[in-house]
């Protein structure tokens, strides 16, 4: 195995070739058809500002099958109190944004960059990027992006200002999404957080094997 670097051409080696750590590719732009299909062949961009690109398929991947969304009694009453509005694509940019300027408690920066927040906003102008929202009185306080495929969607990012809101906005989500018929939503590595919601590890060759089908 080794590191494949990229260069103008838009391609990527495959998955079975990525590092033990799931790193696969260095180099490379962030042009929509790149990212289009960095995703169709279960393959995403993280890496921080003062880098080249890096993109990543780890193996096992984090996953959650709409079915298995898990609410909690406390997110129930949440949602029944109606504390929070949902709300789809009505800030995309506003989302990406938080996300990006959100501090988290393990991590010194944030892997959002210009460009990054650029290439996302562009597929959100193409119909490829969405964002879901939580709104509190007439304030967006949370939300998620990322990115839908046929009947997949690729989580990206997301950001809470208060208690619940961006779990509201994943619950409701997932709950929508599933009503389109949806079969899998990408949470690319795990986190305890969307563990408690129901996220779960699969295999690689499963995931790629799922998207390879529905992610047209």
């Amino acid at each position: 195995m080794h590191l494949h670097l990229l260069d103008d051409e838009v391609w990527f080696p495959p998955v079975s070739e990525a590092l033990p750590d799931g790193l696969l590719a260095i180099g490379g732009d962030l042009r929509p058809e790149r990212l289009l299909l960095a995703y169709r062949n279960g393959i995403f961009p993280w890496y921080n500002d003062d880098e080249p690109p890096l993109w990543w398929s780890p193996d096992p991947r984090f996953v959650l099958f709409p079915d298995e969304l898990k609410v909690s009694k406390s997110m129930l009453q949440v949602i029944r109190k109606g504390e929070f509005e949902f709300k789809v694509d009505t800030d995309f940019e506003a989302v990406i944004n938080n996300c990006r300027l959100l501090k988290r408690k393990d991590m010194d920066g944030t892997w959002i960059s210009d460009d990054v927040e650029d290439a996302y906003t562009e597929l959100h102008k193409l119909g490829y990027a969405h964002s879901a929202e939580a709104w509190k009185e007439g304030k967006l306080v949370g939300g998620l992006y990322g990115i839908l495929l046929g009947k997949v969607f690729f989580g990206e990012s997301m950001f809470s200002l208060t208690a619940n809101a961006s779990k509201f906005a994943f619950i409701k989500w997932v709950q929508e999404l599933k009503a389109r018929g949806i079969v899998l939503i990408d949470c690319q590595v795990y986190t305890e957080h969307l563990e408690s919601l129901g996220a779960r590890m699969i295999p690689r060759e499963q995931f790629i094997d799922t998207i390879g089908k529905y992610a047209g």
